[in-house]
């Protein structure tokens, strides 16, 4: 399968020539073929598999959306189990994992305590292994290297506290779960990407919804190497400071996208390029409209995006679809 989540790979995009021409590209807006569209949410996931791409989860109980991309149309699938949001998907093996997440509302929210499972062969959910009740947290940044998945940070008390560092490996394969050492420093509404060994926290903030909930994001580019289990911090930050912003890879590659912040209404249209070699920044294009709470997925070569809330905070809720590419 090529198209997954951005975090997973670059899909067909090897050559540093293909990388460069893909970097000065525009973005398209898609329009179904068949006047079809998803349904609105935000604080949700968009992942892909295969031909297809899924919107999961966001506030409230949502249907999944799947956007098939060689229709070109939408279609809703089963309902989620649960109402989830705030988090970020993994894609293992034919089913796709949901950990790290928040569910209720605002500003209570609290963690959910399994592991949810969607199944898109089947259309179907099923529950995974329990969280262990003293490491659950919503919010947090999650990624899949080597048949691990890791979930980093978070937050404890929905948007009103109790921040974390914390750093754990669950085996899907065992049902192990290991602790692992503390990030420099917490943060919640932000995703985790890994390329070399190294798990790469960008964005985010610390909420707090007594005071300012937008503010306090943060520019700090915290890194993990999985090898050495070792912290550091990049000397360059994000240019953009933003949460609820979603990622995708390329190649050595971090692509930054979308976000809310303290300092605009508009949610974040910004696409910032993080070089993990070099530790330096560049941009591409932004995206037409600014949107917050949602993800990326790749396919044949070009980068997609969907949904989302359109300012910072609940809304608008969006149904656009976008592609950035070749």
């Amino acid at each position: 399968m090529c198209l997954l989540v951005g975090l997973l790979c670059s899909c067909g995009i090897s050559s540093s020539t293909s990388n460069e021409k893909f970097k000065q590209s525009s973005w398209t807006e898609i329009v179904s073929s068949d006047g079809s569209l998803p349904t609105a949410r935000h604080e949700a996931a968009f992942v892909g598999m295969g031909d297809k791409m899924y919107l999961i989860g966001g506030r409230g109980m949502k249907p999944v959306s799947i956007y098939d991309a060689k229709k070109n149309t939408w279609t809703n699938g089963s309902t989620v189990p649960v109402e989830m949001h705030h988090f970020q998907p993994i894609v293992y093996k034919d089913d796709i994992y949901i950990m790290g997440a928040m569910t209720g509302g605002y500003p209570g929210e609290t963690p959910i305590d399994r592991i949810q499972i969607y199944h898109p062969d089947t259309d179907s959910w099923s529950l995974g292994d329990e969280i262990p009740e003293a490491r659950r947290r919503g919010g947090a940044g999650s990624a899949l290297h080597d048949g691990t998945m890791y979930l980093a940070c978070g937050i404890k008390d929905g948007h009103r506290g109790d921040h974390k560092k914390w750093l754990d490996a669950y085996d899907p394969q065992t049902g192990e779960w290991t602790v692992l050492p503390d990030a420099p420093r917490p943060r919640d509404h932000f995703q985790i990407a890994i390329i070399d060994k190294k798990i790469y926290a960008v964005g985010g903030r610390t909420t707090r919804a007594a005071q300012n909930p937008f503010a306090n994001t943060m520019t700090e580019v915290d890194v993990f190497d999985i090898s050495q289990k070792t912290w550091t911090t990049l000397d360059e930050g994000l240019p953009s400071p933003r949460a609820g912003n979603f990622l995708a890879v390329l190649g050595n590659e971090i692509i930054v996208m979308g976000g809310e912040s303290f300092y605009q209404e508009a949610g974040h249209s910004e696409v910032e390029i993080l070089d993990t070699r070099t530790g330096s920044w560049k941009t591409a294009a932004s995206i037409p409209q600014g949107r917050h709470g949602t993800g990326a997925v790749w396919w044949k070569g070009s980068l997609y995006t969907s949904s989302g809330s359109g300012n910072r905070g609940g809304g608008p809720e969006l149904t656009d679809l976008w592609k950035l590419g070749l």
